[in-house]
């Protein structure tokens, strides 16, 4: 399995803003200049992880993004569910007509169970666990 990098970036973004928590909200070019990532990059994160209700954005002079929930009700699962299109490890799991073998392959189920653990093991990470 490999994790795209909107993933990568929007947990590191994540972690980023549970790490202020309780000092107020962060300016994206702060996060930026910290995490060596572009802040158009960054914008571009941010819009799903609010329509998702991870992230709040707090207007003004003193505003910028704040976690809309405490880092130990957010999980790593819900991040990058949020974030990546499928999350799946092969086509054959979610849409069975790609493969002529699906419904006698050995190997469909494995790919289904190795995934599912995969995202059951990151249910069980919070932002809490890793600031």
């Amino acid at each position: 399995m490999k994790l795209s990098t909107r993933s990568r970036y929007g947990a590191r973004l994540m972690i980023d803003v549970a790490r202020n928590y309780t000092h107020g909200p962060v300016h994206l070019r702060d996060v930026a200049e910290r995490e060596g990532m572009s802040v158009k990059y960054l914008e571009q994160l941010i819009i799903p992880l609010k329509k998702n209700g991870y992230i709040k954005s707090i207007q003004g002079p003193k505003g910028g993004y704040m976690l809309a929930r405490p880092p130990e009700e957010i999980t790593f699962g819900e991040i990058i569910r949020t974030l990546e299109k499928s999350t799946i490890l092969v086509e054959c799991v979610e849409q069975p007509d790609t493969c002529e073998r699906s419904k006698h392959c050995p190997t469909r189920n494995i790919w289904k169970q190795v995934a599912r653990a995969i995202y059951d093991e990151l249910e069980t990470i919070t932002l809490a666990d890793k600031i």
